[in-house]
């Protein structure tokens, strides 16, 4: 007698949805998914515990803004962990290192940009509010535009902060004074804005009454596009460097700032001028600004690197006559960065020239705690 061959034709349809039903119910616990996991989470007494899911990871490593990469424990679920001591209050940039490859936290979704290394971003709140957190004054505007450079020949963005009151009188003819603030190596366009904070900065200082109302210019700080590029010696070529720091000088005085003053109602004063940035834009500020005092009035650098020792070389022209152009020459810098002695070197050599600067000296490492904190007492001191 031959075996009657029972398909899925032949059952009731109840049997058929139960065994599919019991078949999913199987699979589901087979495959189920793990809770999502809580990183960072942030204590009560400011301690962060840090947390990533990686079975087959060998080795994780957590990389924190401002400290050392630590390793963290991996548990018997395959989630590594790591909780730091307790940190003051601040934004941090975060991420991991699984096996050697850098890796983001899954379970974060607040991040900073940066054309090579972006991170994730936490808070670590404190009983008052920090000068680059959001606080209940008025609130200037960014704008974001876009445009050609013939000189570096590429399609490129920057940033326009107004500070309040600005926008809502289109037809007043106050005249507002200028800050060019330049980001850092590997940064793009957007990061005084969106890790610097630079706009809420200058929010709070102006409803505060210690800083005066100013439009920041935020540009991309790359004459040379290659000193960025992936797989290059990038910073370390030191003619590539040398060609960044004259196309994007010979960008900012012949395109950015024309095209500045005609869209915004700007003063064309010099004393109404000023120049700062980070690291390789706090090169960038003292290469342009000492070498055209004619045009800017106020320089800040902060954690100045890519330029030489060959101080005489690359200021030809920098002595004692400068004094009387400049309103104020700020060269900061933290204590512990791996710049600190490039900086001193060269406040040590404006001294020679009889140059007048006032040189800054903070805690802290090559890290945006350290900028938002230079910018913020920057600013105070233009334009006054």
């Amino acid at each position: 007698m031959l075996a009657r061959v029972v398909t899925s034709k032949h059952l009731p349809h109840c049997l058929l949805s139960g065994a599919l039903l019991a078949g999913f119910a199987a699979f589901g616990q087979q495959q189920a998914v793990p809770a999502p996991l809580v990183s960072p989470e942030v204590h009560p007494d400011r301690s962060v515990t840090f947390r990533l899911r990686a079975p087959g990871a060998q080795e994780v490593k957590l990389n924190l803004e401002g400290s050392q990469a630590v390793d963290m424990k991996k548990d018997d679920q395959g989630v590594w962990s790591f909780t730091t001591p307790p940190l003051e209050p601040d934004l941090y940039g975060y991420g991991f290192s699984e096996d050697g490859v850098p890796r983001l936290d899954p379970n974060n979704s607040n991040f900073k940009p940066n054309l090579l290394n972006p991170q994730n971003v936490f808070q670590v709140a404190g009983s008052s509010a920090l000068p680059w957190e959001v606080q209940d004054v008025p609130h200037g505007v960014i704008h974001h535009h876009f445009y050609h450079s013939e000189i570096v020949g590429d399609q490129r963005d920057y940033y326009v902060y107004t500070p309040p009151g600005y926008d809502a009188n289109p037809g007043s003819r106050t005249l507002y004074p200028t800050l060019y603030l330049l980001h850092g190596y590997s940064d793009d366009a957007s990061g005084w804005s969106a890790v610097g904070k630079a706009h809420l900065i200058l929010d709070n200082l102006i409803a505060q009454g210690k800083a005066k109302p100013m439009l920041i210019v935020m540009t991309l700080g790359y004459g040379a596009p290659a000193i960025v590029a992936r797989n290059t010696a990038g910073f370390r070529d030191n003619d590539l460097r040398q060609r960044n720091l004259d196309k994007f000088r010979e960008s900012l005085l012949s395109e950015i700032i024309p095209m500045i003053q005609s869209q915004y109602r700007v003063s064309k004063q010099r004393v109404d001028r000023a120049i700062a940035g980070l690291s390789m834009g706090g090169a960038e500020t003292l290469y342009t600004g000492l070498n055209h005092p004619e045009t800017f009035a106020w320089i800040g650098a902060f954690s100045s690197g890519g330029l030489t020792e060959d101080f005489a070389k690359q200021f030809p022209a920098v002595d004692s006559r400068v004094n009387s152009q400049l309103k104020l020459l700020w060269i900061a810098c933290g204590k512990d960065d791996r710049l600190i002695d490039w900086n001193r070197h060269m406040i040590g050599w404006l001294k020679t020239q009889g140059v007048n600067a006032v040189p800054v000296e903070t805690p802290g490492t090559h890290t945006w705690m350290v900028w938002r904190r230079n910018l913020a007492d920057f600013s105070a001191q233009l334009f006054r």
